[in-house]
């Protein structure tokens, strides 16, 4: 499926894409499952920051895209290992812009599989016409 991203500051408020992502300067950003043309979406980057997908080298922050229910439950606990302690952004596609009759995850069953990998999570976005996600981090002990 590939994005339909409007620019930059695709999405409903003026922010930026980079900054609603909560990318910083001379942060990479690993990209798991992200459509083809991700780059064009995201728009500019601040300075220093980086987009690697797959994952190579170390990252400070993940985003991955998830297309069907099943790949979320299959992988949900290796990404959240992949993580570590930092932030991870799982999308998945809005319900609009899913193929007719497919029944690929949503918010609920999104939440569900990270707090079940023993994440929290604590925002969302409308990363474009296409694609939510919500961003989550390891859970603190006793917490």
């Amino acid at each position: 499926m590939a994005s339909t991203g409007a620019g930059p500051s695709a999405g409903y408020s003026g922010t930026s894409l980079p900054r609603k992502l909560g990318i910083k300067p001379g942060m990479t950003v690993a990209l798991f499952g992200a459509p083809d043309d991700f780059e064009k979406t995201i728009g500019t980057l601040p300075e220093g920051a980086a987009l690697a997908r797959g994952g190579r080298g170390p990252a400070g922050l993940i985003l991955w895209f998830v297309r069907k229910e099943g790949e979320l439950s299959r992988a949900v606990t290796r990404m959240a290992r992949a993580a570590g302690e930092g932030p991870m952004w799982i999308a998945w596609p809005k319900k609009a812009a899913r193929a007719p009759g497919s029944a690929g995850p949503s918010e609920k069953s999104v939440r569900a599989a990270g707090l079940g990998a023993g994440l929290v999570d604590y925002k969302v976005c409308a990363i474009d016409a296409t694609w939510s996600g919500l961003l989550f981090r390891r859970r603190k002990a006793g917490g």
